[in-house]
Order: structure tokens, then sequence, then C-alpha cells
């Protein structure tokens, strides 16, 4: 995937670290990590994006606190207003009069806050498993269907608590365990994963502060063409989450990739990468 000159973007309270990888035609694409307090490396696993901007930029950034942006020291804030505003220095930094967003899981949750706050930025937006617009009707099917793998993951919440960096490697294994339909696919992406993908005093902070707010009202109101996108087996958002989603927003398109978890841009990539070209690609 050809890269542009790593960049920072100035915030009052610290540089957002980005990327800007392919084409330099088209309508960028920006690309929101799910999490909250995960960096946007995990997308990077699939190929998809490769794809994607053969004919197009592709934008990720880490999120504040996470990655290569500046980290969370005390007083620093880490709210989900915080989330909002960086994305739009983000678009400023760019001066993009015109972007699609692509949200994934709480980056989902994230871009349904920004179109809500400035619609005429956004043209296209397309949700992959998001979080519901109220985070507490996310609908978890953990403990139904993985209940041993839930166990062991309760197990080690004290030793992550500490910060203890094995408890944390092993709660994200197991949690990272239950996103896949393919055994095949599950055990080639814990290959490549890094525990310090994740920050959770991030996840934390952030996660209680944006379960203040309810975008459900906000959603009748998008005037962009948006995708829904779910796959049919995620068990960290059911595809009920999904499809109430669809239902809110106004001429919205449903999909769903039959034989995916939390993540059909790797489990099937090839038929997520043409569903969402031929959507970004319409007239």
């Amino acid at each position: 995937m050809e890269q542009l000159p790593n960049q920072f973007v100035k915030t009052p309270d610290g540089s957002i670290y980005l990327e800007v990888h392919g084409s330099p035609e088209g309508v960028p694409l920006i690309v929101l990590n799910g999490g909250p307090g995960f960096d946007h490396s995990y997308l990077k696993v699939s190929g998809a994006w490769l794809s994607l901007s053969a004919t197009r930029p592709v934008v990720f950034y880490d999120q504040r606190g996470t990655g290569k942006s500046f980290p969370l020291k005390e007083g620093v804030s880490c709210t989900f207003v915080d989330q909002i505003s960086d994305l739009e220095e983000i678009r400023s930094h760019l001066n993009l009069n015109q972007m699609d967003l692509l949200g994934h899981s709480w980056g989902g949750f994230l871009a349904m806050a920004y179109v809500a706050r400035h619609p005429s930025f956004v043209r296209r937006l397309i949700l992959v498993n998001s979080g519901a617009p109220k985070l507490q009707d996310n609908v978890f099917l953990f403990e139904d269907v993985y209940p041993e793998a839930v166990k062991r993951q309760k197990a080690e919440e004290f030793g992550m608590e500490m910060g203890d960096e094995e408890a944390i490697k092993a709660y994200i294994t197991e949690y990272l365990s239950m996103l896949f339909v393919s055994n095949e696919k599950k055990d080639q992406f814990i290959a490549q994963a890094d525990p310090k993908w994740y920050i959770h005093k991030v996840n934390q902070k952030l996660w209680s502060d944006a379960e203040k707010f309810d975008l459900t009202p906000e959603l009748s109101k998008f005037a962009q063409q948006t995708l829904v996108i779910s796959g049919r087996f995620d068990m960290n958002v059911a595809t009920s989450v999904a499809y109430k989603i669809h239902k809110e927003i106004p001429n919205s398109t449903f999909k769903v990739f039959e034989q995916s978890g939390h993540m059909p841009f790797f489990e099937e990539e090839e038929a997520f990468v043409q569903t969402v070209d031929g959507f970004l690609s319409q007239d």
C-alpha cells in the first residue's frame, strides 16, 4: 500500500498520528477504527484497504491516547466530544470539503456522531459492524455463545486493571478468539495481533463518557447515502443492531456478510472490497 509521508495533526491537547495511503485521485475514504482504546493497526491485518486505495486515498489515524498519537497524561481530556473534534481537525488539516467515512465497531458510533455535527463534509457513510447509536443498546452475545472463553477472560480482569502485560495479552487474545467464524482466519489474525494495540485506560474513560449520548434521534436526519454492514455471526455487535440502524437512516442500504463475525473486511475480504468499492463508486 503506497503511503505518503506520515503526518501529525495538531490539536489543543496534542498531536494525532495520521497515515494517507493510495491514489491521490478520488474522494478520500477516512477509516475510523474500533475500540475505544485500540489504534488503527488491527485494520491493516486485512488487505482490503490496499484494494480500496487503488482508486482513492485511504486515511487512517490513531485516536487520542493510542498508537503513535499523543498519550493520555494526567489532566488531559479524553471525551467523546474530543473524538469528534479530533476528526474535524483531521478533515481541516487535509483541507477536505468532501470525504467518505467508514467506521468499524466503535468507529461507527463515532462516524454517526461526526455526521450529526458536520453533515456537509460527508459524502457517503459506511458503518461496519457498528456500535449502537446508544451504547447501552449494544447486543453482546459472548456469554451466550462462548461462556468458557468469557470465564477465562474475566479471570484476567484484575491483572489487567493492575497493568499486568501478560494479563492484558491474555484478555485481548480471549476477546479476539470470539470475533471470527473461520478458525483459520482467527488463528491468522491472532498470530499478528499485538496487545500494545490496546490501551485500557482510554477504553474506560471514553466508554463511560460516550454512554451519556443517544444518537438515535439524529439518524433520521442523515441525507448521505449510507451503507450498513454486519457479519451474520458477530458476537460483539449482533446483526439486530445493524438492522435497527439501517431502519433509522433514510434510504440506507443493508448488507450482511454470511460467513463473517466482527471483521468482514478480513474474513470475506474480496466480497467486502467489491461491496464497498461498488458503493463508493456509484454515481
